[in-house]
């Protein structure tokens, strides 16, 4: 042996920053001004957090959960639970009861911290999840409070407590991250991350060639906390001694504009609908926005439009970076550049274009693939197409507690996503699992949904699709065949799918019909659907109703 066995630990690297830049700031939007605390404090704290936590007897391995805005506490959580050796949960605030529920029962979850004006939110489920014996919560001056055995409030539980921790020595394979999937039929799906998959992917995302981050960036992380571990921004803005802007839940383009020129931010992260209407704002007010700082717009969730993207670097100078990844891949899986390689200094400008516009370059350490249906590679040729695989050091190799082998094969994440290759090894995604509707950066499951509207009483048959949305993306629309005696409108199902569903997964409208067409193997033919909804309207025989 000729190096040292340092195990692969977050809490090696997730107060690097505090050390080196202590007086640098974490800014976190609020409605009366911003709060604002320093590295070395949050670091603090976040000791201060395990000490009190561990008071409370929480060991390694055990799951604490979070249901929480974008904020200052959020991030003392995202240091201190992975650095004592515990998994930190982030719940989807956005999820129905149902699922909420079945997660937290799911991971077994001891504690949740929740930001008091969520309090709403999780009330309704405090009798249905026995393993919580503790909620936190985190006042930000709303109000609010819930019934439930044992509850403290944040200051109070980590006053006091020492501001250093000693960090357990554990195994670098140690999960520290949980976040749950619903992108597929079925439960939602665990994904559990380790010590040893989020510390490289930390690592690779801080890359040139990746993110660019560095320590002289303002990054204003706007995807959610609870989406993907934040896209892995938190951990490796902690790591390099980022300033760090949390817009907390303010989201409105003005707000989130006005923050990043106040604060002077770099960089940015979010799904298209977030720079759509920022870029709206803009176009509204000529002139009024000053965006000199902001350098790197990064974007993910859904390809954004290659006229936003050139719109921002012509208007603006800011280049736009897409990202593609899935809650499996920690997320981070590709990326794409403007300028990605020393030999595309020479292409034109609108060659670049078309290079962001793919899903874009596997990231160090990942490898790509595409499969036919008998398992064989297909050629990187930008024309072949099929399933696409990855593997690699940060890919899940099995979902918590719910293997699904057939997710996974022969080392690789099936992702569900249909794809090619190109010669430079671009990846493009030719198509996704159209059972699946990503509206607003969020999965919607259309075959919960037609499983949920056929148990209604009177319905016969349905089917559930996207339809392209201007600022979601995609939205479902429900397709429904009634027996011959039954009286049901749009707004009964409607209401039907809200006792189960978040009111953001509901349809958007509800077609009756007299018929669904079937592809050759009796299931439904979606695709046949989709044409003839983007084309004039729906056209397939007896429309009865449509809401």
């Amino acid at each position: 042996m000729t190096m040292q066995k340092t195990p692969l630990l977050m809490s090696r690297i997730l107060g690097r920053g505090a050390m080196l830049d202590p007086n640098e700031e974490i800014v976190t939007l609020q409605e009366d001004g911003t709060h604002r605390q320093t590295l070395r404090a949050t670091w603090e704290r976040a000791a201060q957090l395990a000490n009190s936590l561990a008071e409370h007897g929480i060991k390694p391995g055990d799951r604490v959960a979070s249901f929480m805005w974008k904020n200052y506490r959020h991030l003392e959580l995202y240091q201190a639970v992975p650095s004592m050796g515990a998994v930190l949960h982030t719940l989807n605030i956005r999820l129905s009861t149902t699922d909420l529920t079945y997660i937290i029962n799911h991971a077994g979850d001891r504690v949740i911290f929740v930001d008091e004006d969520l309090l709403g939110l999780l009330a309704p489920l405090v009798n249905d999840i026995p393993t919580v014996e503790l909620i936190v919560i985190c006042r930000h001056g709303e109000g609010g409070d819930i019934d439930f055995a044992n509850v403290v409030e944040y200051e109070a539980l980590i006053g006091g407590r020492p501001t250093v921790f000693d960090w357990p020595e554990i195994d670098e394979n140690s999960p520290m991250g949980l976040c749950y999937t619903s992108g597929t039929t079925g439960k939602p799906k665990g994904v559990m991350y380790t010590n040893r998959s989020t510390y490289l992917h930390t690592m690779a995302q801080a890359m040139t060639d990746a993110m660019n981050l560095s320590a002289l960036d303002a990054v204003c992380g706007i995807v959610p906390m609870f989406h993907a571990m934040g896209w892995g921004l938190p951990f490796t803005a902690s790591m390099l001694g980022c300033k760090q802007v949390m817009p907390h839940k303010y989201m409105d383009p003005e707000k989130l504009l006005t923050l990043m020129i106040d604060e002077e931010v770099t960089i940015s992260a979010g799904v298209p609908t977030i720079w759509q209407g920022v870029r709206a704002l803009i176009e509204a007010n000529p002139g009024r926005h000053e965006l000199s700082s902001l350098q790197r717009l990064t974007c993910g969730g859904s390809a954004p439009p290659v006229s936003m993207m050139r719109w921002y670097w012509e208007t603006f100078g800011i280049e736009m970076i897409q990202g593609w990844g899935m809650t499996e891949t920690n997320p981070l899986g590709t990326l794409s550049r403007k300028v990605a390689k020393r030999s595309h200094t020479r292409l034109t400008e609108d060659q670049q274009f078309e290079n962001i516009a793919k899903a874009g370059l596997p990231m160090p350490g990942l490898e790509i693939e595409i499969f036919d249906e008998n398992w064989q590679a297909q050629p990187h040729d930008g024309e072949s197409v099929g399933e696409l695989l990855i593997r690699g050091p940060w890919i899940c190799a099995e979902y918590f507690n719910d293997p699904q082998p057939e997710k996974f094969h022969d080392g690789w994440l099936v992702t569900g996503d249909v794809a090619k290759v190109d010669q430079e090894e671009y990846l493009i995604i030719a198509d996704r699992s159209k059972d699946l509707i990503k509206s607003g950066g969020e999965w919607i499951s259309s075959v919960d949904l037609e499983n949920h509207i056929v148990s209604m009483p009177g319905v016969q048959q349905a089917a559930v699709v996207a339809q392209p949305h201007p600022k979601w993306d995609e939205r479902p629309v429900a397709l429904v065949i009634l027996s011959e005696e039954a009286e049901i409108s749009p707004t009964a199902i409607g209401e039907h799918c809200a006792s189960v569903f978040a009111k953001w997964q509901l349809p958007d409208e509800v077609l009756f019909v007299s018929d669904i067409p079937l592809t050759s193997t009796g299931k439904i033919d979606k695709k046949a659907i989709r044409a003839s909804l983007e084309s004039d309207g729906y056209q397939l025989p007896d429309l009865r109703a449509a809401s």
